[in-house]
């Protein structure tokens, strides 16, 4: 398959690259020591460059519909959004971070436009964040059927209790809505047992309980939190799209956000390559420079090769997810979820390893980029779902094969 980016997306990807270049790689330091001197608040340097990303049109270009995106498709997309995962602040400088695109994907296409006028238009404005509570620490939650948290109606009321974890973004001041998926009918079929209602965070009985560090890093000031839903009472007018359509939600959601999180990991490792090349060729060691040396020339070679072969994966998955819908493109989705993290993280860990002690420190965005990416072959579900979701399809063509043994 031949793929071929037309010419307003080349002039999308210039322009976004010169904004990285001018703004955004030079203010990284800045970033990171902003946090440091207030971990869990707005970073001033992030704040003004959403104006500036905003005032040139650089906004919101995960987002399809209406006046507020781009009309980019998720093939479109997928180029910028690469070029946005080599910076770990890029993402919310354009309005581009999950949790958020995945909430305003799911807030566009369920939400009313009492909930849209609410939570949606201060979304796309980037007034507020949000974040998205569905994994549990009781339960298996790689099968969303496994959820245990309740959503009872009482009255014009629901009634929600559960324990939630790994909800990413709460660590954000201004998060200010929840996605919250619970049963409201355990004795429906396994599917249609789960609903998805808005909770307002500063509702009665939310509690965050505390903010959980991935490989001792906390990733402030986003933060991934567990959260106590304590009685907590909100009117019935905050469910999504009606009762039993909870699981319909999260698939429809998780699809384009898989994608994302892909196209950001081959970003990541594109840095991380470029990072390897240049040590291996100012340092020197036994005499000669590293770069002349033949197992680091191997790794560079092996990481090239690895990272075109995930990103044509990636294009495709993005093609057939534009053309034939999230149904159809299971396969090529499940795939891409296994093959690109894995792909980072074995890249991160030669460039590890050739900046020796420096690559595991602070000095390099190195070690952190290998804690987030780690995450992803949990994170939308692990490796082993995905790679079963894979051979069924397999098996399933099969049984249609003719069999000439």
């Amino acid at each position: 398959m031949h793929f071929e980016f037309s010419d307003r997306l080349k002039d999308e990807q210039q322009r976004l690259q010169a904004f990285m270049d001018q703004h955004v790689y030079p203010n990284e330091e800045r970033y990171y020591a902003e946090i440091e001197r207030d971990r869990w608040n707005h970073t001033p340097v992030v704040e003004e460059l959403k104006r500036k990303a905003r005032a040139v049109g650089l906004w919101n270009l995960f987002f399809p519909e209406n006046d507020h995106g781009t009309r980019l498709t998720n093939f479109e997309y997928g180029p910028l959004c690469e070029i946005m995962g080599r910076s770990s602040m890029a993402p919310e400088v354009f309005n581009c971070s999950p949790p958020d695109t995945g909430n305003i994907e799911v807030l566009a296409r369920y939400g009313t436009p009492e909930q849209k006028e609410l939570w949606l238009k201060p979304l796309l404005n980037a007034e507020i964040r949000s974040c998205f509570a569905m994994t549990e620490p009781a339960v298996a939650s790689s099968d969303a059927t496994n959820i245990e948290s309740s959503i009872v109606r009482e009255g014009s009321d629901y009634v929600l209790n559960g324990r939630k974890w790994w909800v990413s973004g709460v660590g954000y001041p201004c998060c200010k809505i929840a996605i919250f998926m619970g049963k409201t009918d355990p004795s429906a079929s396994p599917h249609d047992q789960q609903s998805m209602v808005l909770v307002p965070m500063d509702a009665p009985g939310v509690r965050v309980v505390r903010l959980l560090k991935v490989f001792g890093y906390d990733h402030a000031p986003h933060g991934h939190g567990e959260i106590v839903f304590d009685n907590v009472r909100v009117p019935i007018s905050n469910i999504l799209a009606g009762e039993g359509r909870g699981f319909e939600i999260a698939q429809a959601r998780l699809a384009p956000g898989r994608l994302h999180h892909c196209m950001r990991c081959i970003g990541i490792a594109e840095r991380a390559l470029e990072m390897m090349c240049k040590r291996a060729q100012s340092r020197v060691a036994f005499g000669k420079p590293l770069a002349t040396q033949g197992s680091i020339r191997n790794d560079v070679a092996k990481s090239r090769m690895e990272i075109e072969q995930a990103r044509l994966l990636t294009l495709r998955a993005a093609y057939v997810l534009d053309t034939v819908g999230n149904k159809a493109a299971r396969a090529e989705i499940a795939m891409i979820k296994v093959v690109a993290p894995n792909m980072c993280l074995r890249i991160l860990d030669r460039a590890i390893q050739a900046h020796g002690g420096a690559g595991v420190s602070q000095d390099t965005f190195l070690a952190e980029a290998w804690a987030h990416v780690r995450t992803l072959r949990l994170l939308d579900g692990p490796d082993e779902v995905h790679k079963e979701t894979i051979a069924k399809i397999e098996f399933s063509k099969s049984r249609n094969i003719t069999d000439y043994t």
